[in-house]
């Protein structure tokens, strides 16, 4: 269950952005510019929220977050508490696709 609605997280991650952006003295321009992104990509992104994947992922590349960012969604390791939890987990196959619906 999300606490936050997509949108809202949204228009915080733009939020955090933009002042990342100013905090480094960069215009839009600029930022595009160093970035690679079209520039009314990134207008469109600071004002409605919309960018794909890899355009995000060079923006970040410039005002940083791109490393946090990997980190944030690496799996986590597999903790035990106890050895029968070591036996349970052997019992079960991993799974490493998946599953249909």
């Amino acid at each position: 269950m999300l606490f936050n609605s997509l949108s809202k997280i949204q228009k915080k991650l733009v939020a955090h952005l933009r002042e990342r952006r100013l905090q480094m003295n960069l215009t839009q321009e600029g930022l595009a510019e160093r970035s690679g992104v079209p520039l009314p990509t990134l207008r469109k992104f600071e004002q409605k929220g919309v960018i794909s994947l890899e355009s995000f992922l060079k923006i970040l590349s410039v005002i940083g977050g791109l490393e946090e960012m990997v980190d944030v969604l690496k799996p986590e390791e597999q903790r035990f508490k106890s050895i029968d939890d070591v036996l349970k987990s052997e019992e079960k196959p991993i799974k490493k696709r998946g599953s249909r619906k």
